[in-house]
């Protein structure tokens, strides 16, 4: 019997998938957005504040920055995975990143609706 040790990210179809359609999302977002931005009457902070007072714009604007930090976390957990072998280092430097990444979400979510 052939015992099969699974390491590296090879967790296949489902992350690829995943990856490809948050970074769709992302370029579609990124497109709408700038021509929003570009069509505004001037560019000061009353106009630029006015855009994200739209209810809309700001779940939209969440939604790409959640899109951006799970792209990010699929990115590089499998970097830590195929090139930090010592399971406690990359336990540590998942956990760290995580922390970070969710953090990251709070502060996003915290500018958006402080708007």
């Amino acid at each position: 019997m052939v015992k099969r040790i699974v390491v590296g990210a090879h967790y296949g179809l489902r992350d690829w998938i995943a990856q490809r359609a948050t970074a769709l999302f992302m370029v579609i977002f990124t497109i709408l957005f700038a021509a929003a931005a570009l069509g505004l009457p001037e560019m000061t902070y009353q106009t630029w504040s006015g855009l994200f007072r739209n209810g809309i714009v700001r779940f939209f604007a969440f939604l790409f920055f959640l899109a951006l930090f799970y792209h990010a976390w699929i990115g590089v957990r499998d970097i830590f995975m195929d090139y930090i072998k010592p399971v406690g280092v990359r336990l540590a430097l998942h956990l760290v990143t995580v922390f970070l990444l969710v953090g990251y979400a709070g502060w996003a979510a915290q500018i958006l609706w402080r708007l």
